[in-house]
């Protein structure tokens, strides 16, 4: 089976309780489980978290959460940790886990199916990336935004929340690409992945994929050109507020 994993926690350093932050009047975390059900290739998604309130709100709007540890540093522990309870839980195996961002709320059901197509497709494949073409340079500056560099067959070269390619030699006419954090793994991948020693790279800029680039397997990558911006201050709120209007999406669950 296939599963969608959305990690979420109250404890954010840049933005203590962004998780339930409202959206139109829908808690961030909301409008990412409910898009990502709309997902078909998805056969099922929970959200994974250590926090009382955001447990109680999935599961009084008729979802699924799944307690995890409060210990995990990494968003890709606590979707590992949750993967494993789904399957003890629910006595099915795994064969696809989704890891989704609980502040990407403007990700589409689309952008989620061309991800898992691509490692569902090939079975040489470990993990998965989308990625999109940066558009301001406010984002291309923004420590916040992940920048990717794409290889000529469509895999990733290196993550960084620094201006890459180079800054000095770098001309308006060339694209610049940021990742989106919808990453398919294969299970046993990504519970190999979760005994990888963590390397400077991924400490350094702080993003998981470096650990899976510096130990030598391939993150492939798949390009989305739907509008999506995460939230990573308050400021971001807004921003996606006036994004998301007019999203055919978002009439299909806010009246």
């Amino acid at each position: 089976m296939i599963l969608g994993v959305i990690p979420a926690r109250m404890g954010s350093s840049r933005f203590p309780g962004k998780p339930m932050e409202l959206i139109h009047g829908i808690p961030m975390i909301g409008h990412c489980i409910i898009r990502a059900s709309m997902c078909e290739q998805l056969d099922d998604v929970v959200v994974a978290t250590c926090d009382q309130v955001i447990y109680e709100y999935i599961e009084s709007i008729g979802f699924k959460c799944i307690m995890t540890d409060d210990k995990h540093e990494r968003a890709s522990d606590r979707v590992a940790e949750a993967m494993l309870q789904y399957e003890s839980l629910n006595g099915r195996e795994v064969v696809i886990c989704v890891m989704l961002q609980g502040d990407e709320p403007m990700t589409t059901p689309i952008t989620i199916g061309k991800a898992v197509s691509k490692i569902k497709d090939n079975k040489s494949i470990q993990v998965v990336n989308i990625y999109s073409e940066i558009t301001s340079l406010q984002d291309v500056n923004s420590p916040n935004v992940v920048k990717v560099v794409p290889s000529a067959k469509e895999t990733a070269l290196y993550f960084s929340r620094e201006p890459i390619p180079s800054d000095s030699l770098y001309k308006p006419t060339f694209k610049r690409y940021k990742q989106i954090c919808v990453i398919p793994f294969r299970r046993d991948y990504l519970l190999e992945y979760m005994e990888l020693t963590p390397t400077l790279n991924e400490i350094i800029e702080s993003i998981d994929m470096n650990r899976v680039l510096d130990h030598g397997e391939l993150v492939h990558l798949v390009y989305s050109d739907e509008l999506n911006f995460p939230v990573d201050t308050p400021s971001d709120i807004k921003k996606v507020e006036k994004a998301m209007i007019g999203d055919p999406l978002l009439t299909k669950y806010v009246f």
